[in-house]
């Protein structure tokens, strides 16, 4: 029985997940600046309904960003906590990717243009594809200005996500060339989709250790290593 802890802080949302064999039990809310408050409760919780301790766990996953610089470093020192603490392996995911993986949950659909306001006049974006059951990546993650969005193989069957579309909708269209058939500027990333993509990862045995598990900012002049969160 794989029992998998999921977190993610890196946007206005706050959530964690626990999957048990491919079954899930989660928290999620939105709550900016409250992230350092919320998590540990929200993970105690998860525990507690699951009738687990932490020792029990057999990996943790996180966000591991893109996203908001103070919340990136939260979720990794929550993590690097509790792994070096029970000696656990650790499954990083794109919040990007669970983005996605979010809007295909709830809608079915399968391409996904997924681009998060990144401040600055810019956008964190990427254009993933789910296909045979894996997210195949076009291009590369980027951290880019909404004027500069060039994808390949768009057409009107593709799917913005995030929050980058509610700040910079026009502008994103316009770079991208097309129309896309839904916008979804409120979808954040959440630790249940972390969860389903992590246990994949599982599966796959890609796990990193506590010492690596470190943020993924994109802007590489803030990329300084979290201190473990105290439990």
């Amino acid at each position: 029985m794989t029992k998998i802890l999921a977190l993610d802080t890196s946007t206005e949302a706050c959530s964690a997940a626990l999957i048990i064999d491919g079954e899930i039990i989660s928290r999620y809310q939105l709550a900016p600046r409250e992230h350092s408050r919320l998590i540990l409760q929200m993970i105690d919780d998860l525990l507690l309904q699951a009738d687990l301790s932490i020792n029990e766990i057999d990996a943790i996953a996180f966000g591991r960003g893109p996203g908001s610089f103070m919340g990136l470093r939260i979720a990794a020192g929550v993590v690097q906590g509790i792994a070096f603490a029970c000696d656990i392996p650790v499954i990083p995911v794109s919040t990007l990717k669970a983005i996605a993986q979010r809007v295909y949950d709830e809608t079915q659909m399968t391409r996904i243009l997924v681009a998060i306001d990144a401040r600055m006049d810019e956008v964190y974006c990427a254009a993933y594809h789910l296909e045979k059951h894996r997210w195949l990546i076009y291009g590369e993650e980027q951290v880019i200005s909404p004027d500069k969005l060039v994808i390949a193989e768009l057409d009107p069957s593709w799917t913005g996500a995030g929050t980058g579309w509610d700040s910079y909708k026009d502008r994103l269209l316009l770079s991208a060339g097309c129309s896309l058939q839904m916008i979804l500027p409120d979808c954040f990333p959440g630790a249940e989709a972390i969860a389903k993509l992590a246990a994949d990862e599982w599966r796959s045995g890609n796990t990193i250790s506590a010492a690596e598990a470190i943020p993924v900012y994109l802007r590489n002049n803030v990329a300084k290593k979290p201190k473990p969160v105290q439990l």
